[in-house]
């Protein structure tokens, strides 16, 4: 992750979300494709070929890493959380009858992991550098995370115990319940929520409780046919907010993502 010569520790940020990734089989397909659907340029890292970090306005937004064909994972967008100590939440999360799946491993500049909550929603942690000024909500950084799941009370102390959120520590994330959601703030930002509600017990991932990250684009019909062009589709009606419009979308290997623009685009 580390991608200037000034760098901030996830022991400063520790429980908010540092970075969003998509692990995908084919790289190069991938870039071609984001790049289509939301103008992004890809800059080579010092994790070799098999990784890639997404620009806009030259400014960081997330990574796409190359799955190993011996995986048979499907391709998706991950979240992840800053730590203090990888090893530390790894053991909470057995302890609650959550799944690590992979991980801690060294990384880079760091250690990361992979874990499935109670539920199922998958999500990643990070111990180590974290990439300055990325912040969800603003910037370049996705515009929202959130977790669509059976229990959000539940979901949110599970959480909240893992990654130490509304702990009382300087620093330290907050959590609040806000019109049916569960809202976790980082200093003035909200960086995440968590919504509730009767999703079926069915195999399609869009009913399946997981993460959902939001890019934002200034048009939404205009981002949803690059999309379907370059291979992609349509999976989501599009919602309306009194502020925004949001679809999801699939990339052409599956990977769901969200696109969310301005209700009122300027002229």
């Amino acid at each position: 992750m580390r991608l200037a010569t000034v760098s901030t520790s996830s022991h400063e940020v520790f429980g908010a979300p540092c970075w969003v990734s998509l692990m995908t089989r084919e790289l190069d397909s991938a870039k071609r494709f984001y790049r289509a659907v939301l103008g992004w340029e890809f800059r080579s890292t010092r994790l070799g070929a098999g990784f890639t970090v997404a620009l806009q306005d030259g400014a960081p937004v997330a990574g796409i890493g190359a799955l190993a064909r011996s995986l048979s994972l499907p391709a998706a967008w991950t979240p992840y959380f800053a730590v203090d100590d990888a090893d530390v939440a790894a053991s909470r999360i057995r302890e609650r009858g959550a799944t690590m799946a992979v991980g801690p491993l060294a990384f880079g500049t760091g250690r990361a992991a992979l874990a499935a909550d109670p539920a199922g929603a998958v999500f990643g942690f990070w111990q180590g550098e974290i990439i300055p000024d990325w912040t969800v909500g603003r910037g370049t950084a996705p515009a929202w995370l959130e977790l669509r799941t059976r229990d959000a009370f539940a979901s949110a102390i599970f959480y909240g115990e893992v990654l130490d959120w509304a702990g009382g520590r300087q620093g330290c994330c907050t959590v609040s319940y806000e019109h049916d959601h569960v809202v976790l703030r980082h200093g003035n930002n909200t960086v995440a929520r968590i919504s509730g509600g009767a999703l079926e017990e069915d195999p399609d991932p869009l009913v399946q409780p997981r993460w959902h990250v939001h890019f934002r684009v200034p048009d939404l019909e205009a981002a949803v046919e690059a999309a379907t062009g370059a291979g992609g589709r349509s999976v989501s009606p599009v919602q309306t907010s009194s502020a925004s419009r949001w679809v999801t979308l699939a990339d052409p290997e599956g990977a769901l993502f969200t696109v969310v623009a301005p209700r009122n685009p300027p002229a």
